[in-house]
């Protein structure tokens, strides 16, 4: 990872640059710089003026110094004119010093904003309509050579700044606390140091890891951070589920003592959702909470477990039933180290990026019934796409008083499935069983439209996951678990019951744990 680089806005005449750049700016809480306004302030007359005395070519030379000494600005946002990447020298000036977002927009799109705009653009004087379109179909080829394309039609400025976070995989959570970063980065383990840096994190450090994921990772995270100076000091534990416990929590903690984490420390939790819930919560609870950062390293903890400041550990009764929100000061997400990822556990992940497009990305929820190969293929677009949806909920509804509820979707049953199975049955399989059995019984309360559940079983199958509870598994001891859920009030469980691809219900009471389980 480089320094902090700029993010820059590109496109057409009217494709939504200006706006858009200052919306996101404000989103990501970074400075914001109008490319045309830095050139009219520095020739001290408007743009219009400067065509007019110098013509085109004077107003060029203009360009390409202004975006020179910009860059020497602290890093941020910049809008940047229609013909400001025309220069190869300005192109290469501006990839090299950060990220090219280029806008797009139709013809007629373009000219009704231009129509209702006020005017000042010297290559659109005189018959706008003809102009544009030589305009648009002479620089047609080079706009559509930049790689991150986030088109402006029928999206408000709002989703067109949020379309264009999912591409840069650059996010900001707020509504819990002093608000973090979530950001998507391939190659981003070896910038962990200067990440911390740049949020003026400070140590001593502890890394907590497992021990299947230190074996690959560790060396390459540490190696980061020392080189940035950092005091840091390696925790392995033992991977899987079964070691979710209190127990183990408890040996974080006496290593943080030992690396001598203090009030101002910070705690990494390298690793999947086990690793991210126990560091986080063994970081909540010790010196009555320090900052800590997450860097997951599979699926189903990039788009899922990372997100959201839910941090626990199991007991013996069930998941979860200990822990605290407790927010991380940074999620850095690697596609890179999916790599490695078995592909069972690839499939585990895929259950919650489905989970997600059911929820709110119908987009998703297509993607997801591609086929598995080309799924495969797709793993970095679809860690930012899976992640927005949790994302938007959760700063909607930070600490699950209403709407994060539904992100429980096929939770209810899946945990249960997994305790029952002494955690044979991975999360995923689990949540895909019942988020299947969930829909099935939003179609008979009359809740879900017709077919919801045969759309979700082709979709589950397509990835390779169960729809079904395997054979020999004890219908009491599942039962058992659900009644424990945490989820549950007077007694009663409260599901979330999909009721069409993208839309969901949640708080809906059920008496009886068995009207669940019977749906599959």
């Amino acid at each position: 990872m480089t320094p902090a680089q700029f993010i820059f806005f590109y496109g057409p005449p009217a494709s939504g640059k200006t706006v858009t750049g200052l919306r996101l700016a404000e989103s990501l809480h970074l400075p914001f710089y109008d490319l045309d306004e830095v050139i009219e302030t520095q020739a001290g007359s408007s743009i219009p003026q400067i065509f007019a005395a110098e013509g085109e070519a004077g107003f060029r030379e203009r360009e390409t110094a202004a975006l020179a000494g910009l860059l020497n600005w602290q890093a941020g946002v910049a809008a940047l004119g229609g013909g400001a990447l025309l220069r190869p020298e300005n192109r290469r000036m501006a990839e090299a010093a950060g990220k090219v977002v280029c806008l797009s927009a139709s013809f007629e799109t373009i000219l009704q904003r231009l129509e209702g705009g006020d005017g000042g653009r010297p290559l659109l004087e005189g018959e706008a309509q003809e102009q544009l379109r030589k305009l648009l179909e002479g620089r047609g080829k080079h706009y559509g050579s930049f790689r991150m394309q986030v088109e402006s039609d029928h999206r408000s400025v709002e989703q067109t700044a949020w379309q264009a976070q999912i591409c840069l995989g650059m996010f900001r959570v707020e509504g819990m606390g002093a608000g973090y970063d979530v950001l998507v980065r391939p190659g981003g383990l070896s910038g962990l140091g200067l990440a911390l840096r740049e949020r003026k994190l400070t140590g001593p450090l502890a890394l907590v890891s497992d021990e299947h994921v230190a074996s690959l990772y560790a060396e390459l995270a540490l190696s980061s951070l020392r080189e940035a100076g950092y005091n840091v000091q390696p925790v392995v534990i033992p991977a899987g589920e079964q070691h979710k416990t209190l127990a183990t929590a408890n040996r974080l903690w006496e290593a943080f003592v030992q690396a001598g984490v203090e009030r101002s420390g910070t705690v990494i939790a390298l690793g999947g959702g086990v690793v991210g819930d126990l560091a986080g919560f063994a970081g909540a609870v010790y010196l009555r909470g320090v900052r800590w950062v997450t860097l997951p390293t599979s699926l189903l903890a990039m788009v899922d477990a990372s997100l959201g400041g839910k941090t626990g550990c199991d007991l013996p009764q069930g998941k979860n039933l200990v822990g605290a929100f407790h927010p991380p000061s940074l999620v850095l997400a690697d596609p890179l180290v999916l790599s490695t990822l078995p592909e069972a556990e690839l499939r585990n992940g895929m259950a919650e990026v489905l989970k997600h497009g059911i929820l709110g990305d119908p987009e998703l929820f297509e993607r997801c019934c591609r086929g598995w190969e080309r799924l495969r293929e797709e793993l970095d677009p679809i860690v930012r796409q899976a992640m927005a949806v949790k994302l938007r909920i959760i700063e909607e509804d930070p600490y699950e008083g209403g709407r994060r509820a539904s992100l429980n979707l096929g939770h209810t049953l899946g945990h249960a499935l997994e305790q029952a199975s002494d955690f044979q049955i991975r999360h995923g399989e689990g949540v895909a069983v019942g988020t299947l059995a969930a829909a099935r019984l939003a179609e008979q309360m009359g809740l879900a439209q017709a077919g919801l559940a045969a759309k979700i079983e082709a979709a589950l199958e397509g990835l390779g996951l169960p729809t079904q509870i395997p054979p020999g598994l004890e219908r009491e001891r599942i039962l058992a678990a659900m009644r424990l859920d945490k989820k549950r009030l007077s007694g009663k469980l409260r599901l979330a019951l999909p009721t069409r691809i993208g839309a969901c219900r949640w708080g809906v009471e059920i008496d009886d744990p068995a009207q669940l389980l019977e749906m599959v």
